[in-house]
């Protein structure tokens, strides 16, 4: 298309091109007409031999006499010199004389420009059709879809909270003849990877209904109006069908909060939120056009979007228990040959698990199966995909790395498994490896959480001095001088917990029961004291750290002269390790 394009284009180009050099030649080559005195233009005219005088404001006038002769002469300038001629029977023209040489050159420039500037108007981005190409929105109705709640495993809350939305989409008449209304509006929030767009998909399949699934970055645009447009557009598509479910994924694209001042925010997505506004409370109730959005920061949403009348539900779509996480593994492993995995035991591995990473674990170990050429999954290759999806794929060429460092590495992650071992003994420490992973750790440490509706400070503690194991080892064994990068991550974990305990949940002493967030930009004085806090906690902590560890060394030592040897141990050779330390009191407990 592009090549037929510059075809068109080049004899316009190149007619344009010969006028112009036509016209630089005739003012070359072209002899300038002749010029005769005022006298002779008398004499010519009293003879009657001039035919038309070409009669303008200029010094000059251009007399045309016969046999198609021309000739100059001076202009008189006198305001009867127009009526003289004229009453002797000569054709006035009052304009300039062009010799036809020029007229051909310049009417075949300008056609030529002019065909050029068409054409392009035609095909640029500016065209009409492309001007309504950028506002049109690609978002076609799942006419069947295939999902309903069996699809859907686990959060059975956030199910029964939508079970009314479906049935309202089935019997709408039925709501109506109590005088019900129903939310005209649902938000699915909660962590990523929960289900919330599968719960969307599931309403719209249980109530036989089509299903709109669009993202709220689709509406955003560096051309004003442009999201306003096509939210109107999708309204339009859904209401043709009657009932329908529009799902909005992201919707803090379009509906964060609005800046209080005029300059403030993006007129774009203020635009587009309004639009969407409007939208929502123009609704009737017997349309049956039910909005369903998904976000994982609703504190972030605009108050407008959330009040009653418009996304009047919302419904937390959480991480799955224990009993969830059972359903949900065994959902993905329906239509996979495995054999002798216990479900329930790893529903129990995989606590904080969302539904999506879940499902990957699965999808993982089928392909580790897959490789392996098993015809059937196995709990090995489970296993595999549990530490590929926690930590990382492990590093094969290990050649490089110093016994030196694998030393330090050791220490470090054995300090680690050492300190959870004692002070979070609930906790199962089920693997501690020092070799690397494609996700730049050096070794981990893995334990399994406790499913808990919430944490305590005794706990967050527990787990901050966990994280503090490793760099408390290192110094320990190899001197504060020989401290290495390996704690990186543990520290910024470290400092963002202990700050979210002091400034978020109310545990500390400087700011006390009140939240950094709602109190707003802190003065330098109060700013100083929650890092003082801070900094005292963590120092507080790292010293008991250190303490603990030079009463287990032979415990530490153990673990380190393990992983040197074997690389990775399981929990049964860690407890072998610390049962070796019988004057501990705690670990005799364990």
């Amino acid at each position: 298309m592009n090549k037929l394009k510059k075809k068109i284009l080049i004899l316009p180009i190149v007619v344009a091109l010969i006028s112009i050099l036509s016209l630089v030649a005739f003012s070359f080559i072209y002899e300038p007409i002749s010029y005769k005195p005022y006298n002779t233009f008398l004499n010519d005219l009293a003879s009657n031999s001039v035919e038309s005088v070409y009669y303008t404001t200029s010094p000059k006038i251009t007399v045309k006499i016969a046999n198609n002769v021309y000739y100059e002469t001076d202009n008189p300038r006198v305001d009867t010199f127009k009526e003289s001629i004229l009453t002797q029977g000569v054709e006035v023209l009052e304009q300039s004389y062009m010799s036809p040489l020029k007229i051909i050159p310049i009417v075949l420039l300008g056609s030529s420009v002019g065909f050029i500037l068409i054409f392009m108007i035609k095909g640029s981005n500016l065209s009409k059709g492309k001007l309504k190409s950028v506002d049109s929105l690609h978002a076609e109705a799942v006419e069947e879809m295939t999902l309903n709640f069996e699809s859907v495993a686990g959060n059975e809350e956030a199910k029964e909270s939508v079970m009314d939305v479906v049935d309202f989409l089935k019997n709408p008449e039925k709501y109506s003849s109590y005088g019900a209304k129903m939310p005209r509006g649902v938000i699915l929030y909660g962590e990523p990877g929960t289900g919330k767009t599968l719960l969307a998909k599931a309403v719209a399949g249980e109530a036989n209904v089509p299903f709109y699934a669009v993202s709220g970055s689709d509406f955003i645009q560096v051309y004003v109006g442009v999201g306003a447009s096509r939210i109107r557009q999708l309204f339009k598509k859904a209401k043709s069908h009657g009932k329908a479910v529009i799902f909005i994924d992201e919707i803090d694209a379009i509906g964060k909060k609005r800046s209080g001042n005029a300059s403030g925010g993006s007129d774009e997505r203020d635009q587009t939120l309004n639009a969407l506004l409007t939208e929502m409370s123009g609704f009737a109730e017997k349309e049956g056009i039910v909005v369903m959005a998904a976000t994982n920061r609703l504190d972030m949403l605009d108050d407008a979007l959330l009040r009653p009348g418009r996304f009047d539900r919302h419904i937390e779509v959480s991480l799955p228990d224990v009993q969830a996480r059972e359903k949900i593994l065994n959902l993905h492993m329906k239509n996979k040959p495995f054999d002798k995995i216990n479900i329930n035991d790893w529903a129990k591995k995989t606590s904080y698990f969302s539904g999506a990473k879940l499902e990957h674990l699965v999808n993982e170990a089928a392909i580790f199966a897959c490789k392996d050429e098993s015809p059937l999954i196995e709990d090995i290759h489970l296993d595999s995909a549990f530490n590929v999806v926690v930590a990382g794929h492990e590093k094969k060429n290990r050649s490089h790395i110093r016994e030196e460092d694998r030393k330090i590495t050791a220490y470090h992650e054995a300090g680690h498994a050492l300190i959870s071992l004692i002070v979070l003994p609930e906790e199962k420490v089920s693997k501690v490896t020092i070799i690397p992973t494609t996700k730049g750790a050096g070794g981990y440490t893995m334990s399994i959480p406790e499913d808990k509706l919430y944490q305590n400070k005794e706990y967050i503690l527990n787990r901050i001095m966990v994280l503090l194991g490793g760099r408390a080892a290192e110094e320990i064994l190899f001197g504060k001088e020989k401290i290495t990068t390996g704690a990186s991550s543990d520290l910024k974990r470290t400092t963002n917990t202990i700050r979210n305990m002091i400034t978020t949940y109310g545990m500390g002493d400087s700011l006390g029961l009140l939240t950094e967030e709602e109190l707003g930009d802190l003065s330098h004085h109060h700013k100083m004291a929650i890092l003082d806090e801070c900094k005292n906690t963590v120092d507080t902590l790292y010293a008991s750290v250190k303490d603990i560890l030079k009463e287990n060394m032979e415990s530490l030592h153990c673990i380190s002269n393990n992983l040197l040897e074997y690389e990775t141990l399981d929990e049964e050779k860690l407890i072998n390790c610390t049962i070796k330390n019988s004057e501990n009191k705690k670990l005799k407990e364990i």
